[in-house]
């Protein structure tokens, strides 16, 4: 009797077993263990680290703002859009907190937000001096959004998001190139390349609706 017999594992079955288990090591943090990575990889004050804390707070709220589509717009387009980025966003998030809990680093705190950035001035960034990250939306403005529905919430959620997606560019252009894991280069090369397309997208949305967008971050 063979060991494959034996244990009821046919070659064909131990062959699919191995490929899912490669499949479920390369999603989110575990791409890191694929990869050899350990404490090492990322020091605290480094790009990965930094730009895996501040993304994800970034991406928290832009999924929350998606999260609001289902219940208060009724436009497919706009609908749509809002579930690609709340599951997209979601995915990514769970992928660079998996990374930090890897590297033995919280998912917040680390010192000021984009001081990894090489000494970016958040300054030029705040609404009315507060230190939220380029494109974020106040909480008087997410208040507002929740009080929309229809043509006007579509109108807010687009405005509100393109602005978001425009400050989230800045980071991931800057990490795809500084960066030094390979797996956090690639991330923020994505999301830099799906952002500008998203804004795309709503630009042309908002010109269909009569609306312009608002100030760039």
């Amino acid at each position: 009797m063979t060991p494959d017999t034996a244990t009821g594992r046919t070659p064909l079955r131990a062959a699919l077993m191995a490929v899912i288990a490669v499949a479920l090591l390369v999603l989110g943090g575990g791409l890191a263990v694929l990869l050899g990575l350990g404490h090492d990889a990322a020091q605290p004050s480094s790009v990965d680290v930094g730009f895996s804390r501040d993304m994800s707070r970034h991406h928290l709220q832009g999924v929350e703002m998606a999260n609001l589509v289902a219940d208060r717009s009724e436009d497919p387009t706009v609908r749509g859009l809002g579930f690609d980025i709340a599951s997209t966003q979601t995915n990514q998030v769970g992928r660079m907190q998996g990374w930090l809990s890897l590297w033995g680093y919280s998912p917040s705190g680390g010192g000021a937000a984009m001081a990894w950035m090489g000494g970016m001035d958040m300054g030029s960034h705040s609404h009315a001096g507060s230190t939220l990250m380029p494109g974020m939306a106040t909480e008087e403005e997410l208040a507002q959004l929740r009080t929309l529905k229809g043509k006007a919430f579509d109108v807010d959620f687009l405005q509100l998001m393109l602005r978001h997606h425009q400050g989230g560019l800045e980071m991931a252009t800057y990490a795809a190139d500084h960066a030094t894991v390979p797996a956090v280069r690639a991330l923020a090369k994505s999301i830099a390349t799906s952002q500008s397309g998203e804004s795309t997208l709503m630009k042309s949305m908002l010109a269909e609706r009569g609306a312009q967008p608002l100030p760039a971050p």
